[in-house]
């Protein structure tokens, strides 16, 4: 693609140029503007793309080459996390607390000013929220909420989005939820959009963009697990594979 493609508010909402034609530099750059309505962003995610831009730019829609995904089968735990799991106290609930994850995936982190969670952008995922597109997996210590990530989720495929933690290992313990109950349901990918080294620990691996959306088109149109959703009993008796630290 020589240039970046404009969308107006007013275009339909899949007026999306295929992900092939993405910027090589920034990587994955594909479009901007439009806006954030439910159908708009239902339309990226089936596509393998996704919005993040900063307060005061406009909304940039990406589809990264490659493409960070999790397989929930090759999900790796940790000892130490085991240990959190069993021994800090700590309870696990499904969209009980949506917008107070978002809220608290929005707020500033040590390592860096700002966030990309705008507003506008919370608004949106909330719509998604109410509409039963899009869920949080939550960590709740004590009666209080210390962790907990949101994502979307279209036929059997997630889109994880963001996460946060007030408590040690809290956020990592909402993942272990997610990745076992989708695993439970016959999710066969989690989308993590760029990779990190705190991701690839877990199990994450980087996959060629055209094979990410190849496998997209598969999932996506499974028929949804209704919601709200809720975690399943027996989950936490299955022992994912276990690191050596």
């Amino acid at each position: 693609m020589s240039s970046l493609l404009w969308l107006s508010r007013h275009q339909h909402a899949n007026a999306f140029p295929p992900a092939s034609e993405a910027l090589r530099e920034p990587n994955g750059l594909l479009a901007a503007g439009g806006d954030l309505t439910p159908e708009r962003l239902l339309t990226a995610y089936e596509r393998g793309i996704f919005p993040w831009y900063q307060a005061g730019q406009p909304i940039l829609w990406w589809s990264p080459d490659p493409r960070a995904v999790l397989w929930p089968s090759a999900f790796r735990i940790s000892r130490s996390l085991r240990r959190s799991l069993t021994k800090r106290g700590f309870e696990f609930r499904v969209d009980t607390a949506f917008a107070r994850v978002v809220s608290g995936c929005a707020e500033p982190r040590r390592y860096g000013a700002g966030t990309w969670i705008t507003p506008e952008m919370a608004a949106a995922y909330n719509r998604l929220h109410d509409l039963g597109w899009a869920h949080s997996f939550e960590t709740w210590q004590h009666g209080e909420l210390v962790g907990g990530l949101y994502g979307v989720a279209i036929g059997r495929a997630f889109f994880g989005e963001s996460m946060f933690s007030t408590a040690t290992d809290a956020s990592k313990i909402a993942l272990v939820a997610l990745v076992r109950q989708l695993e439970r349901w016959g999710f066969g990918m989690i989308d993590c959009q760029m990779n990190t080294g705190h991701l690839a620990s877990l199990g994450a691996r980087e996959i060629p963009r055209g094979e990410f959306t190849r496998r997209l088109q598969e999932l996506v149109h499974y028929p949804a697990v209704p919601a709200p959703w809720r975690l399943e009993p027996g989950i936490w008796n299955r022992r994912p594979k276990d690191d050596s630290a």
